[in-house]
């Protein structure tokens, strides 16, 4: 699973990203030529792989890991209307998931970019950018298609024109401001598309990255926020990423500790990846034994035989498997 991160500067996004992954990125310089993401993986804790490991005692216990890109967004990304730049666009098409970290925390040393904090606002501009990477990218593609038809056989001039049709329907739904994983699209389009790997069409997490003096009302955030914002193929957490980042710099116990004195029952980023894995549709599988207990993710709904068969072919065939 790779999920990307993105977010206003001075959104906090590079802090979270460091809570989730225990990283060392550094923070607060932002560089409006930073094209090189931070990448970071991070172990899915469970429960139920730490009693298999209780019981079995494995020589080895692996979990399931969940891939990291941070992509820094332009000062202004979301004033350009123009949508966001190929590097950027590649990066996040590369992901199965976005999280956009939106500012929450109030912080006069850290100005917000423009002037005021406000989460509504930046969720707004920030999917209207994705929106209008994704109206450039059917732009450009229809424009081929009709350029090529000169040249075109029937048979490719049919098809192309099938292809047209489909992306001015999409093209009108992003226009009324419908991202695409919003769109009632048959399972047909969805497949025909998938190449594209349209920005608004992946499962999206909004992230509120709240101040420490908010954590008591991070539930009212959230509902609050639900009302307008949860949509089909979304979202909404909060999470304090400072606080957060402090405590994946300590070791377990002392988190722990800190916790319990600050009345938090767990850590937030696990309620981050237990999301990532609903919008996915993931659930992990396990297999376990003597040797190894180990966790893969896998897509809901999948039977034990193309589980295993995504593990090890010589399980699919049955001459082996997991207990």
């Amino acid at each position: 699973m790779e999920i990307s991160i993105i977010g206003l500067p001075k959104s906090g996004k590079t802090t979270v990203f460091n809570a989730l992954t225990r990283g060392n990125a550094e923070t607060g310089a932002f560089s409006p030529t930073a094209v090189t993401p931070n990448i970071g993986m991070a172990k899915v804790s469970d429960k139920r792989i730490d009693a298999l490991s209780d019981i079995f005692k494995p020589k080895k216990t692996t979990y399931a890991e969940v891939k990291y890109v941070d992509i820094a967004l332009p000062q202004k990304a979301h004033d350009s209307k123009q949508g966001l730049d190929d590097q950027i666009i590649a990066h996040i098409a590369n992901t199965d998931c976005v999280i956009h970290v939106v500012r929450a925390f109030e912080d006069e040393n850290v100005p917000h970019v423009d002037g005021s904090v406000d989460v509504e606002r930046d969720i707004v501009a920030i999917e209207m950018e994705l929106a209008f990477s994704d109206l450039g990218l059917i732009g450009k593609r229809i424009r081929r298609i009709n350029e090529g038809y000169k040249a075109a056989k029937p048979l490719e001039r049919e098809a192309g024109s099938k292809e047209i049709a489909i992306l001015e329907e999409i093209k009108a739904s992003l226009e009324e401001s419908i991202p695409i994983r919003e769109q009632s699209l048959s399972e047909d389009i969805i497949k025909a598309t998938r190449h594209y790997q349209f920005l608004t069409s992946k499962p999206l997490m909004v992230l509120v990255n709240i101040g420490e003096s908010q954590i008591a009302q991070a539930g009212d955030i959230e509902d609050n926020l639900r009302k307008n914002f949860d949509h089909a193929g979304s979202g909404i957490v909060t999470l304090c990423g400072k606080l957060e980042m402090e405590l994946s710099e300590m070791d377990d116990d002392d988190a722990k500790e800190m916790r319990d004195a600050m009345e938090l029952s767990d850590a937030a980023v696990d309620s981050v990846i237990s999301l990532s894995y609903r919008l996915l549709g993931y659930i992990s599988f396990f297999t376990f034994g003597p040797d190894e207990v180990r966790a893969w993710t896998i897509a809901e709904g999948t039977n034990a035989q193309k589980a295993a068969g995504k593990i090890h072919t010589d399980l699919k065939r049955g001459l082996s498997g997991p207990r």
